[in-house]
């Protein structure tokens, strides 16, 4: 497995995780592979990209993985893109990455 801890930043806040969104997806799962050239961690969901609902899935199933609130998870850029950048408040790279090493296949 390549070192996905690439699409990981740290700031004051938490942690960001770069993703590429797969939406209206047949399952729904994240981590689902991680992007070495974009240096980004894959996340597929069911939801459409209509009217915000790929968006909110991304939140809850990121929220899911790491075991915290949705409230704690923001995507702070490509809102209208696959390409994401999401915060994950409160939490440091070293806890992001150890949950995400959890459940990489």
């Amino acid at each position: 497995m390549n070192d996905f801890r690439d699409a990981l930043t740290q700031t004051p806040n938490g942690t960001i995780i770069a993703i590429d969104v797969s939406p209206s997806s047949k399952r729904e799962i994240f981590p689902d592979g991680y992007n070495e050239w974009r240096h980004s961690i894959t996340c597929s969901i069911r939801a459409p990209p209509v009217e915000g609902k790929a968006n909110k899935a991304v939140i809850a199933l990121i929220g899911e993985i790491l075991s915290i609130p949705k409230s704690r998870v923001h995507i702070i850029s490509g809102s209208t893109s696959t390409q994401k950048r999401v915060l994950v408040e409160g939490m440091d790279i070293e806890a992001v990455a150890s949950r995400l090493r959890d459940h990489f296949a």
